[in-house]
C-alpha cells in the first residue's frame, strides 16, 4: 500500500515535471490558449445567468452575451471614445515632456540624484535611458494581432465548451477521467470567482482615479483612469505601474501637482487592498499574497510578458488543479482548496466529517 502510494507520488511529479517542460517549450501557444481560456470563462459566466433569466439555450445566450458586450463596448465609443482618442494621442505626444521634466526634478534633489544613478546602472549606459518606457507603449499595440486571435478563439471556446472538454478528457485514462472532469469543474468555478472579484476592482481603479486626477484638475483624466483599470488586471505590479505613469505626467503640471496625484494613487490602493477586496473576496476567490507575488515572477520567466499579464488567473487553475488532483487525491487530504471562497463560516482545517456534524 505504501509504495503504491509512493509510486503514485513519483508518478505525479515526473508528470509535472513533464508538463513544466512542455510549456516552456510552447509556451506562447499555450498563454494564448490560457488567454482565451479566460475570455470564454467570462463570456460563459454571463450567458449562464442568461440561461436561468430567460432559458435560453446554451449557444443562443453565448450569442446574446457577445451581442450585449459588443454593443456596450459600442455605446461607450460613441459616448467617449473620439475624447478618449484624442487623450491617447496626446499622452503620447506628452510623453517625452514628462520625462523630461521628472528627470529634471530628481537632479535637483539628493535622493533623487542616487534614484537617476541606479537607473544609469541598471540600464548599463552613460546617460538616462527611457527607452523601456517608450517600448511598453509599442509592446501592447503590437499584441493586438494576439489579443485578436485570442477573442476569436474564445468565442469558439464558450460556443461548444463540452467539445473541447470533451477531447482533453480523451487523452486521459478511463479510469481518472472522473477525477479530471471534477478538477476541470472546480478550475472553471474558481476562475469565474477571481474574474468577477478582479472586475470589481478594476472598475473601482479606473473610475476612481480618472474621477480623482479631474477633481486635481489633471489634464488627460479619462485615458489614465482607463490606463489604470486595465492595469489593475496584474494585481500588486499593475497599480504600481499605473500610479508611477500618473505620477510622471503630473510632472508636467508641476512639483506638487505630482504629490498629490501620488497621494491620490496610494489612498486608491489602500482603500482597495484593505477595504474593497476583503468584501469582494467573500464571494470571489482569495489568493494569498506570496503566492500572488511568486506567480508573476515564475509565470512571468516562463512565458515572459504574457505570462504576467495572465499570472493571477495562472495561478489560481494551478493551485486547484493541485489540490484536486494531488492533495486529495494522491495525499488523500480533505483540506479545501487555498483558493476556496472565503465567506464559509467553518473553519478550513476542520475535517470534513466534523463539517457535516456541525
Amino acid at each position: 500500500m505504501v509504495t503504491g502510494t509512493f509510486a503514485r507520488q513519483v508518478g505525479f511529479v515526473i508528470g509535472a515535471l513533464g508538463v513544466i517542460l512542455l510549456a516552456w517549450r510552447l509556451s506562447d501557444v499555450l498563454v494564448l490558449a490560457f488567454g482565451a481560456t479566460v475570455l470564454a470563462t467570462a463570456l460563459l459566466a454571463g450567458s449562464t445567468r442568461l440561461e436561468r433569466l430567460f432559458g435560453l439555450p446554451p449557444r443562443t445566450a453565448v450569442v446574446v452575451t457577445l451581442l450585449l458586450v459588443t454593443l456596450a463596448l459600442a455605446f461607450g465609443g460613441w459616448l467617449v471614445g473620439d475624447r478618449f482618442a484624442e487623450q491617447m494621442e496626446r499622452l503620447r505626444e506628452r510623453l517625452p515632456a514628462a520625462i523630461e521634466a521628472a528627470t529634471t526634478w530628481l537632479r535637483q534633489q539628493t535622493f533623487g540624484q542616487s534614484v537617476l544613478q541606479w537607473w544609469r546602472n541598471g540600464m548599463k549606459g552613460d546617460a538616462v535611458s527611457w527607452a523601456p518606457v517608450v517600448n511598453a507603449a509599442g509592446l501592447t499595440f503590437g499584441a493586438l494581432g494576439s489579443a485578436a486571435l485570442m477573442v476569436v478563439l474564445a468565442i469558439y471556446l464558450a460556443l461548444d465548451p463540452e467539445l473541447y472538454r470533451r477531447g482533453v478528457l480523451r487523452l486521459v485514462p478511463q479510469a481518472l477521467r472522473p477525477r479530471m472532469a471534477a478538477a476541470f469543474e472546480a478550475s472553471s468555478e474558481g476562475l469565474q470567482r477571481w474574474l468577477l472579484g478582479q472586475g470589481i476592482s478594476m472598475l473601482f481603479v479606473g473610475c476612481a482615479t480618472a474621477i480623482g486626477l479631474a477633481v486635481l484638475g489633471m489634464p488627460m483624466a479619462l485615458s489614465i483612469g482607463v490606463i489604470a483599470g486595465l492595469m489593475d488586471f496584474v494585481p500588486y505590479f499593475g497599480p504600481i505601474a499605473s500610479g508611477l505613469l500618473a505620477v510622471l505626467f503630473a510632472f508636467t503640471e508641476g512639483p506638487e501637482k505630482a504629490l498629490y496625484v501620488g497621494l491620490l494613487a496610494i489612498a486608491i490602493q489602500q482603500f482597495e487592498g484593505n477595504v474593497l477586496m476583503p468584501v469582494v473576496q467573500r464571494r470571489a476567490v482569495e489568493l494569498p499574497p506570496v503566492l500572488g507575488l511568486l506567480s508573476v515572477v515564475v509565470f512571468g520567466l516562463l512565458f515572459g510578458v504574457a505570462g504576467v499579464v495572465f499570472a493571477t488567473p495562472l495561478m489560481v487553475v494551478t493551485m486547484i488543479l493541485v489540490q484536486k488532483l494531488y492533495v486529495q487525491e494522491v495525499l488523500h487530504d480533505p483540506m479545501p482548496a487555498t483558493v476556496e471562497p472565503t465567506g464559509d463560516a467553518t473553519p478550513p482545517h476542520m475535517p470534513v466529517a466534523e463539517r457535516r456534524d456541525t
